[in-house]
């Protein structure tokens, strides 16, 4: 929905392609992990010289990418444990017993829905022909409020995103908010980009439009007409759409107001009608991301015909539903979404597919299974004490600061102080009560949890905040920062190697999830998360002297970034990615200080060769290790605010003294930095 992100994740898109290594048989066990694997460096190359190479160079030469993926890294060798451990898991609640509990019976009945392919062979397209009746059976634009409502309401993503978000000057309570969306192509860019690999993928999404269209039932000459439509409709959309960098500023996205003048910024669309549609409380005044962009959808609403409208919203039932429907559905979804957008070769076996719709719809029915099975009360008390060492290292760090005035560092530090921690998985798991779920209508159930997400993100418009709620399910290999809720976020699904490893010693867990948790501090103080104060409200918090002296250095980073190749003759966008790279260089910085201060008098004891601190550099750098398409880095590098993972590696070190010290490097290496950048 390409929204100011309420949580800043650490590992960027969440691609959920999830896959064996290639060694293996597709449904063996998948191998062991380890914080920190000597057998993954490439001894060939010096860590003064490039570093991520060495760190991760043997690594990358034995992990080819597997077919079904577009990108192949050691979070997504977790991600892969995680799901194997789910499959499990779902395989036993699946079983029909009177003793099934409740979350079992969701996640089990919906998983066995999934899997019942011979079941959605047999209905093809039929699961969608309600929907698209409805369309089809418009006679006036005066009805597309309401059809829109009921789309919506089952989150079909068309035209724009309706639901709740905290309020950027109250985040002590939820406001209705509208935002931009309704493009099928990953981003506003993919629309205008000169360059002929861009122009192609628009060919190809052209094709894909009408070819699905033809799954529909109509002529080959009637579909692609259509697909010129929905082009048509999608680029006066993304026209008028935000740009991703854009949007990390928050006063870009924050425009509050009252109902009646949404109404006039649109008025071709009925507001109203909509809303009741919806079945949203009613609320006065309420927050529109981007006014151009509503404007503009009314302006497309205004300007295109009935039939053109019905083309758009079909097209969008369709695409949502495709990869839930037929094999010819699926796999021409996966055509153009898995191969041509991201080069991925092969289509991932149901049994993945099915294991991630189960999290994605009720994952907290699956993550309750998931967190006893792997993580228990041991590991979040282990966890909260590195999280209070980071803490305390990244207070000491702004009381040191020599750019920061006394007045801006206690406000710093109240808001630092005010942080909350929530680590492994929710103290109250949600219920999912009105949620129809049957085994033998799997698009059905999937369109159910849709539908009671919905009417649950709705229904807290006027609430109070809920401090509890959580960004991500249990099982999710990913963390996250929130500056309206000022929070850190550690799923139970990251809490485990090569992340943290209760085998291996501090330097590795603080350099691979200490880093981690560094990182996700310090977004509180980055380009976007320092405008917030320390209760998550917009708050200019900052004297004039110190904004300036945090921009000169910010600035730094955006400079030495922009410098780097994202992919063949993609550069990065050092603009998009500063807050993730600040946060990349501050949280590793933060962490080697917590691990100072917990090796303490302890001795610099060498294992398998390396010092703590060469043993902290090279866990942190062997999380980054990664094999990654070409056409998938190319998106990546306009969708996605971190950087690839060697500048990820390579981009941080030539930063930090520290590692040229820990490593022996003469002043002229490569991984030394001559002027190096630094916020934190």
């Amino acid at each position: 929905m390409n929204r100011f992100p309420s949580f800043r994740p650490l590992a960027g898109l969440i691609v959920l392609t999830l896959v064996a290594a290639p060694a293996l048989a597709a449904d063996a066990p998948p191998e062991a992990i380890r914080g920190f694997d000597p057998t993954l460096l490439d001894r060939t190359v010096a860590p003064c010289d490039d570093f991520y190479q060495f760190a991760c160079g043997s690594w990358i030469a034995h992990n080819p990418i597997p077919a079904d993926r577009s990108t192949w890294s050691r979070f997504e060798q977790l991600r892969e444990h995680n799901l194997a451990t789910l499959r499990t898991l779902l395989e036993e609640a699946a079983e029909p017993s009177p003793d099934r509990g409740r979350a079992s019976r969701l996640a089990g009945d919906l998983f066995a829905a999934c899997m019942d392919e011979a079941a959605a062979e047999q209905k093809g397209a039929e699961p969608i022909r309600a929907d698209l009746d409805r369309i089809a059976a418009m006679e006036s634009k005066s009805e597309l409020p309401t059809v829109l409502a009921r789309l919506h309401r089952q989150q079909v993503a068309s035209f724009f995103r309706f639901g709740s978000d905290k309020d950027f000057q109250d985040t002590s309570r939820m406001v209705a908010d509208v935002d931009q969306s309704g493009l099928g192509l990953p981003d506003r860019d993919y629309y205008f980009k000169p360059d002929e690999k861009s122009q192609q993928l628009r060919d190809a999404y052209l094709t894909h439009v009408a070819k699905t269209f033809e799954l529909l039932g109509d002529s080959p000459d009637a579909a692609a007409g259509k697909a010129e439509t929905v082009m048509a409709l999608e680029t006066a959309l993304a026209e008028a759409s935000l740009e991703r960098a854009a949007r990390r500023e928050p006063k870009n996205i924050f425009h509050k107001m009252k109902a009646a003048e949404l109404q006039a910024l649109s008025p071709a669309f009925d507001w109203k009608t909509y809303l009741e549609g919806t079945g949203a409380p009613s609320f006065e005044e309420l927050n529109v991301a981007v006014p151009d962009f509503v404007q503009a959808t009314g302006t497309v609403i205004e300007g295109h015909s009935l039939d053109d409208l019905k083309t758009y919203l079909s097209w969008h039932v369709v695409r949502d539903a495709s990869p839930l429907l037929s094999t010819p559905f699926v796999e021409e979804d996966f055509d153009f979404y898995g191969k041509t957008l991201r080069g991925t070769k092969e289509q991932r076996p149901r049994w993945k597919r099915c294991s991630t719709y189960v999290d994605s719809a009720v994952g907290d029915a699956i993550g309750q299974l998931f967190v006893q099975a792997t993580f228990g009360a041991e590991g979040k008390e282990r966890m909260l004490t590195m999280v209070h060492g980071l803490e305390k290292a990244l207070g000491r760090d702004i009381d040191d600061l020599d750019w920061m005035t006394a007045t801006t560092k206690k406000e710093a530090r109240r808001k630092l102080d005010a942080i909350n921690n929530k680590i492994g998985y929710p103290d109250e798991w949600k219920d999912y009560s009105g949620i129809t779920i049957s085994r033998d209508d799997f698009v059905g159930s999937m369109a159910s949890a849709a539908a009671w997400d919905f009417a649950d993100t709705v229904g807290k418009i006027g609430q109070p905040t809920d401090p509890d709620e959580w960004p991500f399910t249990a099982p999710t290999v990913n963390a996250g920062y929130s500056p309206l809720t000022n929070e850190v976020v550690f799923p139970a699904g990251i809490l485990q190697p090569p992340f943290f490893d209760r085998e291996m010693d501090d330097a590795v867990n603080y350099g691979a999830i200490g880093s981690a948790i560094g990182h996700e501090l310090t977004h509180g103080f980055d380009d976007s998360g320092r405008q917030f104060g320390a209760t998550g409200e917009v708050e200019d918090w900052w004297t004039d002297e110190d904004a300036r002296a945090f921009e000169k250095r910010a600035a730094c980073f955006e400079e030495q970034y922009s410098g780097y190749t994202a992919v063949a003759d993609v550069k990065l966008n050092g603009k998009l990615t500063l807050g993730e790279n600040v946060a990349d260089n501050g949280g590793l910085r933060v962490a080697l200080m917590a691990l100072e201060d917990a090796i303490s008098g302890k001795g610099a004891k060498e294992i398998d060769g390396f010092t703590p601190q060469q043993r902290f550099f090279l866990a942190n750098a062997q999380v980054w290790c990664r094999n990654q398409t070409e056409e998938y880095s190319r998106m990546l590098a306009t969708v996605d605010p971190h950087s690839p993972g060697p500048w990820r590696v390579n981009g941080v070190v030539v930063n930090m003294p520290e590692f040229a010290e820990a490593f022996s490097c003469p002043a002229n290496a490569p991984m030394v930095g001559a002027a190096p950048c630094r916020v934190w």
